[in-house]
């Protein structure tokens, strides 16, 4: 299995040559084009692909610790050699902070005072760092659902890292037992399977999370190319259950298929609307859309 995707990597990227690459390079090259993602791996290795991220030296070492010790050098070089390359005169170990205080507030409405205050500075600054991370494909933006349903809506975007394996770096996380330890265990896994689920969707397709102001929430809301509206809630157990609050902002949102994201493999109805459904699937589904 490994074997197989390496060469398949290693043929698109040329990540494994011989050459070195310079890690601002790397990570534009595999998040332009793609990295391991769910449909490549498989459900078998799924676990896996969200405890070390996508990038092909990190998912593919040979332990655990190799892993994080490739994700740190990457995220060390990047922040001190290969940033600055763009013209960010902005001091590595402030932008290392910032990310990692994104990192552990993933999943959450942004707020950009809290952020400032933690590290001392402006408002206006830290809306720059964000640009930048985003900018540098790093840390995605999900806007909140804008359209003027008569109700009060969150207005603020949530952050996640885009990939898993260098949050869990950022906030040092070994590996799979210490992740199912930490708080940020619910946080890393719903931004895992956002990112999986709108980079499988088809060109076209628009995401937003849904959220009102008295906690009505889907977590991820996919507008697909003709118009159809598909409502995704995650959840980080094997006996999920949709919660009232989803239901509430289904009727809200009307959507035309309703899934919540589990764990496991097997798809099954949860109530008349609502399929459990195991990433890989829901990936493939949202592949098969025309």
């Amino acid at each position: 299995m490994e074997m197989g995707v390496s060469c398949s990597l290693a043929r698109r990227l040329s990540i494994c040559s011989s050459k070195p690459v310079k890690a601002w390079r790397a990570v534009f090259l595999i998040l332009k084009l793609g990295p391991f993602d769910a449909l490549e791996v498989g459900p078998a290795e799924i676990e896996k692909l969200w405890v070390r991220g996508g990038f092909p030296r990190s998912f593919l070492a040979a332990t655990d610790d190799l892993s994080l010790e490739w994700r740190r050098t990457f995220i060390r070089t990047y922040l001190e050699r290969d940033v600055p390359q763009f013209g960010s005169r902005i001091p590595a170990e402030t932008l290392r902070r910032f990310w990692t205080m994104l990192a552990n507030n993933q999943s959450q409405a942004l707020n950009a005072a809290n952020l400032a205050g933690g590290l001392g500075v402006s408002g206006k600054t830290v809306a720059g760092y964000l640009d930048l991370l985003v900018d540098l494909l790093l840390v995605r933006k999900l806007p909140p659902w804008h359209r003027n349903l008569g109700k009060r809506l969150v207005r603020s975007p949530k952050v996640y890292v885009r990939d898993s394996g260098i949050a869990h770096a950022l906030l040092g996380i070994r590996d799979k037992e210490s992740l199912l330890g930490h708080p940020v265990v619910g946080q890393t896994w719903e931004s895992f399977i956002i990112e999986t689920l709108i980079t499988s969707a088809p060109d076209g397709t628009d995401a937003h999370y849904y959220r009102t102001t008295n906690g009505t929430e889907v977590d991820l809301v996919l507008t697909l190319p003709d118009g159809t509206v598909w409502a995704i809630e995650v959840k980080r157990s094997s006996a999920p259950k949709a919660e009232r609050g989803f239901h509430s902002a289904c009727a809200d949102l009307d959507p035309a298929k309703r899934f919540l994201v589990y764990p496991g493999v097997e798809r099954f109805p949860l109530d008349e609307f609502t399929d459990a459904i195991g990433v890989v699937a829901l990936a493939n589904e949202l592949q098969s859309v025309k």
